[in-house]
């Protein structure tokens, strides 16, 4: 964070001092988890559903930490405010306005973004002094955490911005104020709070419409939703995708045994061929639309090629792969999930599977979150997929999860089996009995579910020595 006194911060916030007998300074980012203090940081005092953090404040402090932000005196130094959340994002929205040389880049979508915002990060930081968002900070306190890491020399900004309903985009716009915006899909993520996929689109498009004339809007050719947002857009557009007519067109797609793609890009003239060490046919997409800001910020196509040549993940339980003691591949993909990326973990396991004599398909997957009524039909879809792929073990981890096990037995033509069980522990005691050596297996549910366990129990433990297959 650039170094502001603590006088400072109240008088940006509208709040007051207490517990504070000298100018204290922040000289260190800001942070909500007292676990992880920050050296000279601002510790950010949540009052949420399950912990307060103000009783975690003054420990805060005491482990290094400058002062708090807070919406009572702590016993610490602190600038007291009504509202810790919107105080923490005017914060934010002044330290990204004292740097006019700053360039921001925010990116949404339906699913995406984090490995979008990773392969961005990567190429910018390469060249110039980079912050980009940790994980999957992407609401209205994990984008204030962000901006609140920037210093005084920080040339670019990479930002994930979600939305759980209209007008979240457009406050976090406020704070981050981009001039590149990316648009990667409309899915059907978030369905239940949002109702409708025309609901998703008209949120995602509040990003475009807070771009400046002079900004650049990257959108996705091959998603129609995407592609009308042009006409909510003052700034230049700029589009990617498999379109013929794309600006910065991908082709010829192309998996290794581990299902990391090669493709080409091709943009205004110039081509350019790229492998990835992340997994999945989808990851040629995200890509693209890295390029694609890249190329927008002045970058040459060559010069962006080399810096994603063979990069990986930086954000964890993204597509992972590693292989367990007694050769059971595992793909912990275990952060988050959506239909659309559930379909292609997926397709994934199936590539990599495929690429590999004898081995089975296990997928392990959770309940899918926040589809609302749509929920049980999303859930049934996503077992349709996994027959159809020819899943050859289905593990259903808990009551809302069900529908997948119940969808995939009711396809006659599906020969695998399946299992419903209630949780995490119990996925887990039912593999160690059913996996063999060279089983690949994938581990997948929206966060809440917890499965990253399962998978790091898997690659801790061998499973046992008898095996049998999982009954239908």
């Amino acid at each position: 964070m650039i170094p502001m006194t603590l006088r400072e911060i109240a008088d940006v916030v509208g709040g007051r001092l207490t517990d504070v007998d000298h100018d204290v300074s922040v000289v260190g980012e800001a942070f909500a988890d007292s676990r992880e203090p920050v050296p000279g940081g601002l510790f950010v005092a949540l009052d949420g559903d399950r912990v307060d953090g103000h009783a975690y404040a003054a420990a805060a402090v005491a482990d290094g930490a400058a002062a708090a932000l807070a919406a009572r005196p702590v016993g610490a130094p602190a600038v007291v405010v009504e509202d810790v959340l919107g105080a923490l994002g005017l914060l934010a929205a002044h330290v990204v306005r004292q740097l006019p040389g700053l360039t921001v880049v925010a990116i949404t979508g339906s699913q995406g973004k984090t490995t979008t915002k990773d392969m961005l990060g990567t190429i910018l930081s390469a060249g110039a002094p980079t912050v980009a968002a940790r994980e999957s900070q992407n609401n209205e306190l994990g984008v204030p955490l962000t901006a609140l890491r920037i210093l005084a020399d920080t040339r670019y900004v990479v930002s994930e911005m979600g939305a759980r309903g209209v007008g979240h985009i457009a406050y976090l716009t406020r704070i981050m104020r981009p001039r590149l915006g990316v648009v990667l899909n409309v899915g059907s993520a978030h369905l239940g709070e949002f109702g409708s996929r025309e609901a998703i689109a008209e949120a995602k498009g509040e990003l475009v419409e807070a771009l400046p004339p002079d900004g650049v809007a990257i959108l996705n050719a091959d998603d129609r939703r995407v592609l009308a947002m042009a006409a909510r857009t003052r700034a230049e557009v700029t589009t990617f995708g498999r379109a013929a007519d794309a600006d910065l067109r991908v082709s010829k797609v192309a998996l290794d045994d581990i299902a990391r793609p090669s493709l080409r890009l091709e943009w205004r003239g110039a081509g350019r061929d790229l492998e990835l060490g992340y997994v999945g046919e989808h990851q040629a997409m995200n890509a693209a639309a890295a390029v694609a800001a890249a190329v927008a910020l002045g970058l040459s196509l060559d010069e962006v090629a080399d810096r994603l040549h063979g990069a990986s993940p930086r954000s964890r339980w993204r597509m992972e792969i590693s292989t367990s003691p007694d050769g059971v591949v595992v793909i912990n993909d275990a952060y988050n999930a959506n239909p659309d990326s559930m379909r292609a973990g997926l397709v994934a396991l199936a590539d990599i599977a495929g690429r590999r004599s004898g081995s089975r398909t296990v997928a392990v997957l959770g309940e899918m979150r926040e589809l609302g009524e749509a929920s049980r039909l999303e859930h049934e879809r996503l077992g349709r997929v996994a027959a159809g792929l020819g899943i050859a073990h289905l593990v259903a981890v808990g009551a809302a999860a069900r529908p997948v096990a119940e969808a995939a037995r009711a396809d006659p033509e599906w020969h695998g089996t399946s299992e419903l069980v209630d949780n995490a522990d119990l996925a887990l005691e039912h593999l160690r009995g059913a996996l063999r050596e060279g089983d690949v297996v994938l581990v997948k549910a929206s966060r809440a579910a917890g499965l990253e366990g399962v998978a790091a129990a898997l690659l801790a433990e061998a499973p046992a020595d008898d095996r049998t297959d999982g009954g239908r």
